[in-house]
């Protein structure tokens, strides 16, 4: 199956992330979100983020302006009626993601592929709200998706070979670099990356040195290009604790337990650059 024409739900960091690599890729894209508001801010996003590869001529102006005429937005999900494979993209929350996964489920045609862009839930889980859960399949993109090469592709207990290879496929597409994993709590990357971040998160909150001199070590003793804290700004902290609060649920082990610090500056609203202030100032 050839994949050319893609939906994605959601049209926020991830989901015009998502919506960029697709269409410099030539694929038709519908972005879809709750309001005309939030849908123009995500193109308005992706258009941005062309410009500034114009201006470092990493791409022509042609290319930027051909991209652009093959997103459209939308706050109707019937709009994707014509994709060939529709990527929910919305925030990490299981409730939310079986609500959109089923109404997307009976709207469109059982040949579709519908992905998930989650970092932490279960796929198995997912792919059983739904009508084809041989045709759904994880596919998680790292922040940014312009800019990351890689993609996990990660297979429910359901998910067909046929699925599985279109859409290893169309990430290849995308000049992306995928690779395969099982279904388990946080796939393979988040697994080890976002304990890591709580990790900083204890080091801090204990006093054993700044947030400056923590990241400075990461980067500089373990050659890591963002030190933990910064990169914890920049996926969002609430984020990190959803998903750490996850690992505890599903593994029960305590080692997962999110660091209070975290969970304070969550309840704060300090939730890194998407609020203006996390660890660090915006």
């Amino acid at each position: 199956m050839n994949i050319a024409s893609v939906g994605i739900i959601g049209a926020g960091t991830m989901g015009n992330g998502i919506a960029q690599a697709c269409v410099v890729a030539g694929l038709q894209v519908i972005m879809v979100d709750i309001s005309d508001a939030a849908v123009a801010k995500g193109i308005a996003s992706v258009a941005d983020s062309l410009d500034r590869l114009v201006k470092k001529d990493k791409i022509s102006l042609a290319d930027k302006e051909a991209a652009m005429v093959r997103i459209t937005g939308s706050t109707r999900y019937d709009d994707l009626k014509s994709a060939q494979l529709v990527i929910e993209a919305a925030t990490e929350n299981f409730e939310l993601k079986v609500k959109i996964l089923k109404q997307v489920d009976a709207l469109v045609a059982p040949e579709v592929i519908v992905a998930t862009n989650t970092s932490s839930i279960s796929i198995t889980q997912l792919a059983a709200v739904t009508s084809r859960p041989d045709r759904f399949i994880g596919m998680h993109f790292f922040n940014p998706v312009p800019m990351m090469a890689l993609v996990e592709i990660i297979r429910g207990l359901q998910t067909s070979d046929a699925t599985h290879q279109a859409v290893q496929a169309m990430a290849q597409a995308l000049g992306k670099t995928p690779i395969t994993v099982k279904n388990a709590p946080g796939f393979v990357v988040n697994r080890i990356l976002v304990p890591m971040i709580n990790e900083a998160f204890f080091v801090l909150a204990e006093g054993l040195a700044t947030a400056q001199d923590i990241d400075a070590g990461m980067k500089l003793g373990c050659n890591q290009p963002i030190g933990p804290l910064a990169l914890a700004d920049m996926v969002g902290l609430d984020v990190c604790l959803a998903v750490m609060e996850v690992y505890l649920s599903e593994y029960g082990d305590s080692k997962y337990r999110p660091c209070p610090l975290l969970k304070e500056m969550v309840a704060a609203g300090r939730l890194g650059r998407k609020t203006g202030q996390g660890v660090y100032s915006y």
